[in-house]
């Protein structure tokens, strides 16, 4: 059954070893609060030093405007493992990132913040930048079959893990997921303290 996680305008992030750093600069992390991190996404380069917008950065051209999937590189989240960044994509719109490969401790965070990450081959990459080479692109994301859909009855496949994906359609981050087994924990607890009670 199709079930369309996402729809909407690509943006094209032609760049290799996108870091933390580059994605919410320092200066933004001082709140501890999840809201009001939009404007700090790509912060350096997004703005020149006069505060005016870098009109040569891609997410600033106005072809890619509100856009939703942002595509890019390898090794897009490395560097420090600060939760803002995902927090910067999203508020800025973004709900699917599709990347040769990912940071780990970004991939995890930005997945329980309910973004879909897709990792594809270089290979696949490519095809995808030449794909937004043609003019602005928009895709839907069947996230049930696992499909970039790009119309025209042309889709590309892509592999998720099966946890990843449940979580994702039921919209449910690691805690939500944990919660889903509160009675089974609590049957758990109560045989624990008929057959230990000494352990309190």
């Amino acid at each position: 059954m199709s079930k369309i996680f996402a729809q909407g305008l690509v943006c094209p992030l032609d760049k290799n070893n996108v870091d933390t750093d580059q994605i919410i600069p320092k200066q933004f992390l001082t709140s501890v609060g999840r809201d009001g991190f939009a404007q700090a996404m790509f912060f350096d380069w997004r703005y020149l030093a006069d505060g005016s917008p870098n009109l040569e950065f891609v997410i600033n051209q106005p072809q890619y405007q509100d856009a939703s999937i942002l595509l890019t590189r390898a090794n897009f989240g490395c560097g420090s493992s600060r939760e803002h960044a995902p927090w910067a994509i999203k508020q800025s719109g973004f709900n699917v990132i599709i990347a040769q490969s990912f940071a780990d401790i970004f991939f995890n965070n930005s997945v329980n913040n309910a973004m879909l990450l897709i990792t594809l081959s270089k290979t696949n990459i490519d095809l995808l930048f030449n794909r937004c080479q043609q003019g602005p692109q928009q895709w839907q994301i069947d996230l049930a079959s696992q499909e970039i859909m790009f119309g025209n009855n042309a889709a590309l496949g892509f592999s998720i893990d099966p946890d990843i994906k449940q979580r994702l359609l039921s919209g449910l981050d690691f805690i939500g997921s944990s919660e889903q087994l509160d009675t089974d924990i609590a049957h758990y607890e109560q045989r624990r303290k008929a057959n230990y009670p000494w352990l309190g």
